[in-house]
């Protein structure tokens, strides 16, 4: 088997990201093992650690191992030090979204799962927690985060400008609709058209694009009502394709019906390159405790994978933590009675790569395509 060689960046950042990321690598190099891949790990700084040493969130040397690298793993970025001081004018938060933007990654996507062994932690009933699983497409460098601000000078009227451009909301869409085409096709724009033009031009652009994929069936949610929906019927959703702050809110939202963010992996993806990173903050009281769970992480890296072309090794990352979880062997935010350290559910993920010979689909098995016989 020929080996596939892949430069990936490092970016461990603050808090348990550091913990986190040591348990993806340690997948990722069994993985390695398996499936005769090489990756070329580089190291760097970022958030409140680069600003201990540089004095920059983004040091330009962080921005340019990513820049030559195929892929970002990211750990986690924040700080108490700089929480705890509102007049603090660097701050760890500016290194990543500096980084979105210096690698143009337009797109956020996040993947909902219901375990249905976690369901007794969900906050929703299990009938509507059972079911779940979607992708949300949060458009990530426009709209009104990114807009003009102006506030008056006697500091009583503010505003804050939302300007999308129709190219901005094609490129997301697109990969919207391809994703789609992998899964349950269907894809639901979540906007607020009856108020706002930025909404009506993305629900006129979103309906030409879907007409180039006429497999899938396409709806539109006003943005409440999109809210409602996600906890009265989460499993009605394949993808969902929004804009940035809807998108902003909509993902936070989903990412409590698991039962913990802990579980929960994202990618940002660009033109050139692609971040991938647990959603979870640095949780800064759990550092050091090893009581953090990697699993998002781990998935993160999962998604790497996949971006990577590396779909078969991806999927078996994916089987391996899910074999985890119906086994019980979670952190402490899924199971506070019994639980396992970080580092025991990294090693047992592997563990479980290096053993599961079940992972292989029965299809591939009768076509010839396993690669572990």
């Amino acid at each position: 088997m020929e080996n596939t060689s892949y430069k990936i960046a490092v970016l461990s950042g603050d808090g348990i990201g550091p913990e986190v990321v040591n348990e993806s690598i340690k997948v990722l190099n069994t993985v390695s093992k398996i499936y005769q891949i090489t990756f070329d790990y580089t190291e760097a700084s970022v958030g409140a650690k680069a600003i201990f040493e540089t004095g920059n969130p983004l040091p330009d040397d962080t921005l340019e191992v990513c820049k030559n690298s195929d892929a970002v793993l990211f750990g986690a970025i924040g700080d108490p030090s700089f929480d705890n001081n509102p007049s603090a004018k660097v701050r760890p938060e500016q290194g990543l979204l500096a980084l979105r933007s210096e690698l143009g990654l337009y797109a956020n996507i996040r993947p909902i799962k219901a375990y249905p062994t976690l369901s007794s932690i969900s906050p929703l009933k299990a009938e509507v927690f059972e079911g779940t699983d979607m992708v949300i497409f949060r458009e990530l460098v426009s709209g009104i985060y990114f807009g003009e601000k102006k506030i008056s000078q006697d500091g009583t009227e503010a505003s804050d400008l939302c300007v999308y451009k129709k190219h901005e909301i094609e490129r997301i869409a697109h990969l919207a609709f391809q994703e789609a085409l992998k899964r349950r096709k269907k894809v639901t724009l979540v906007d607020k058209a009856n108020v706002l033009e930025t909404s009506r031009l993305w629900r006129k652009t979103c309906q030409e694009i879907a007409a180039e994929y006429p497999d899938v069936e396409m709806d539109f949610l006003f943005v409440d009502n999109a809210a409602m929906q996600l906890i009265l019927n989460p499993k009605r959703f394949d993808i969902i394709l929004t804009e940035n702050m809807f998108g902003d809110i909509i993902s936070d939202e989903g990412s409590v019906i698991g039962g913990s963010i802990g579980l929960l992996p994202s990618a940002s993806v660009g033109e050139k390159t692609a971040m991938f990173e647990p959603i979870h903050g640095s949780y800064p009281q759990a550092k050091g405790k090893k009581i953090a769970n990697p699993m998002a992480s781990i998935l993160s890296a999962a998604m790497m994978l996949d971006y990577l072309g590396e779909k078969t090794a991806a999927d078996h990352i994916v089987f391996s933590v899910e074999q985890a979880i119906a086994n019980g062997v979670v952190s402490i935010d899924l199971n506070s009675k019994k639980y396992f350290s970080t580092g025991f559910i990294g090693d047992y993920i592997c563990k479980s790569l290096e053993q599961d010979i079940e992972f292989f689909h029965q299809e591939n098995v009768e076509i010839g395509k396993s690669t572990i016989i």
